[in-house]
């Protein structure tokens, strides 16, 4: 078999990673992605990596890449130890493990490059992302021509699954996107958000649904649900196995839930104080009106979480108190570690939102969701590239991925203060900085026990993050905050139903003796207890603490002002992203 030297292979490709050409060709494959700002960056790595390491790095790439010829001279398979090349067909041919084996090695030596990029730490994490973005997207499962699985099963199905491949990718061009889940399986109202329930209010920016009890009797103090406005709320209630809605019903609540309306271009002006006064403020109002409670508990999930503690924070500044207590689930209050989103967030990516959106307009729901599959883009958006496109194959039915799909869309002005003035200039956790709705903000005024969680493997929230709201709220009173960390990521570690009896949670023992100082996320952790199973128990009898006594459950849905609109789920959350 006639190969190439490897000595003059690996000499070519290292002077192609220092050549700032190729770095550019290579970010120019990514088209208008938030990727873009940073390509200056990439473009000139090599010249911010001291030689004294980059020379360490070739040593080893070439020394590794040596090893890897000779085995391949001996006819030895190497072993592709990454579940994309885990399929017999990627072993079966020599030189298909080795085209996958030097992918890795190339994809690791870039890595351990990126790594050792003497720049900021914020420019060092944006150059990570980048470069993962682009070894990912250069993997030899993504080419048909690189692809053994997609070529045998093209000779399997008699070419059958090509034909079905360019039909799938055809589709997904006219939708915009690519297809995750069997769309045709899922219609909400109908097998995803279920739950009973009817709209007793509605405006311009949301829906009231008030839940059908379940229960002959319930708290007195009800429960206000406020779901993040960047996606849909149902995934709080997707099937009645994996609803925390139904659970909440089940365990003796009567709830409310805001359902965001999809803005429309009616919506391009509204801004971050409307969502506060007339949107979490007035689920607030109609609430205590609805179940004559002047108090409520009080639930936050992601930014529907940032929403209502800033509502309650508005509130308090007018001398009222409507809060018996909050649960916050994986949100930001304090901003200073916002994961791999900082990747997206400097000065020069705000301003041009903000010169494009901060007079009006609407931000695309597409934009949002493809900002989100980059995070992981080999499960959300190469694995269906491979599956749908190379290999024909028809996405699944997966309630969680049908709710990914079904994107909203923001008002400009709204996205751009809560942009600059939360990821950016993290302004809301400082007392008195900001003003929203006419009043001065003070978190730590707000009063009330919290319940917060956070989830381990979150690559939105960082649980350390979700945790740092424990430091803002109740500062006199620490005792008064509740923290529970949950295993697994953003949704799975939230959507962890009790009856499926699935991953772990940890507590911290609040029988403890209080310390002098607040304990920091990595005391919590290492003095945590593990349990197996759900977290949803543990909330459930904060909310049971703080619901007041039990009483009959309501006979009918909403009041005298406040009639029945229509059924649950409403007309808000059916529709789509434009």
């Amino acid at each position: 078999m006639n190969m190439p030297d490897p000595q003059v292979m690996s000499n070519a490709w290292l002077a192609q990673m220092n050549d700032p050409n190729h770095w550019k060709a290579w970010f120019n494959m990514v088209p208008e992605t938030p990727l873009n700002p940073i390509a200056a960056i990439l473009q000139d790595a090599g010249a911010h990596i001291k030689p004294e390491a980059l020379d360490a790095l070739k040593n080893d790439y070439m020394g590794k890449l040596g090893a890897l010829w000779a085995d391949f001279m001996a006819g030895k398979t190497p072993a592709l130890a990454d579940r994309r090349f885990a399929a017999p067909a990627w072993s079966a041919n020599p030189m298909t493990a080795y085209n996958a084996a030097s992918y890795l090695l190339n994809g690791q030596f870039l890595m351990a490059m990126a790594e050792a990029v003497d720049v900021p730490a914020r420019q060092k994490q944006k150059i990570r992302f980048a470069v993962q973005q682009i070894v990912d997207a250069m993997s030899p499962a993504n080419f048909l021509a690189t692809n053994p699985e997609a070529q045998q099963k093209i000779i399997d199905s008699k070419g059958e699954s090509l034909g079905k491949g360019l039909v799938n990718m055809l589709a997904d061009i006219q939708k915009g996107r690519i297809s995750q889940s069997d769309e045709s399986a899922f219609e909400v109202g109908r097998n995803v958000a279920t739950t009973p329930g009817t709209v007793v209010f509605e405006n311009d920016l949301f829906q009231l649904i008030q839940y059908t009890p379940s229960t002959p009797t319930v708290h007195r103090r009800p429960l206000l649900m406020v779901p993040p406005c960047i996606n849909k709320f149902y995934i709080l209630d997707l099937q009645p196995e994996n609803s925390l809605v139904r659970y909440a019903v089940e365990q003796g609540n009567t709830v409310f839930l805001m359902s965001w309306r999809n803005p429309d271009q009616s919506m391009s002006q509204v801004s971050w104080d409307d969502y506060i006064e007339r949107g979490a403020i007035e689920a607030v109002r109609v609430t205590r009106e609805i179940s004559g409670q002047d108090q409520l508990n009080l639930f936050g999930f992601c930014v529907g979480g940032t929403i209502i503690a800033t509502a309650l924070a508005v509130l308090k500044a007018r001398g009222d108190n409507p809060a018996a207590s909050l649960t916050l689930l994986t949100t930001l209050l304090d901003f200073s570690d916002t994961g791999v989103l900082d990747v997206f967030i400097d000065e020069e990516q705000v301003a041009r939102r903000e010169q494009a959106l901060a007079k009006g307009g609407l931000l695309p729901g597409r934009d949002l969701a493809s900002t989100f599959s980059s995070l992981r883009p080999n499960d959300l958006v190469w694995n269906y590239v491979q599956s749908n496109y190379l290999k024909g194959n028809e996405p699944s039915a997966f309630d969680l991925l049908y709710w990914n799909a079904d994107s909203t869309g923001l008002p400009g002005p709204m996205f751009c203060w809560y942009l600059r003035n939360t990821y950016l200039e993290n302004s809301l956790k400082i007392p008195g900085k900001l003003s929203v709705a006419g009043a001065k903000l003070d978190l730590s005024s707000i009063d009330a026990p919290v319940f917060l969680f956070g989830s381990r493997e979150d690559h939105i929230v960082p649980w350390t993050a979700a945790y740092a709201s424990s430091a803002i709220l109740n500062p006199k009173k620490p005792k008064a905050n509740r923290f529970i960390l949950g295993a697994s990521g953003h949704i799975a570690g939230v959507i962890n139903p009790a009856s499926k009896k699935k991953r772990s949670y940890w507590s911290y023992d609040a029988a403890r003796p209080a310390r002098a100082k607040a304990l920091s996320a990595e005391q919590w952790f290492d003095g945590a207890t593990e349990h197996a199973g759900s977290w949803w128990p543990e909330w459930a009898g904060f909310l049971a603490e703080h619901g007041g006594d039990d009483v009959a459950a309501p006979a009918k849905p909403g009041a005298k002002r406040y009639p029945a609109i229509e059924a649950a789920p409403g007309r808000y959350v059916k529709v789509r992203a434009e």
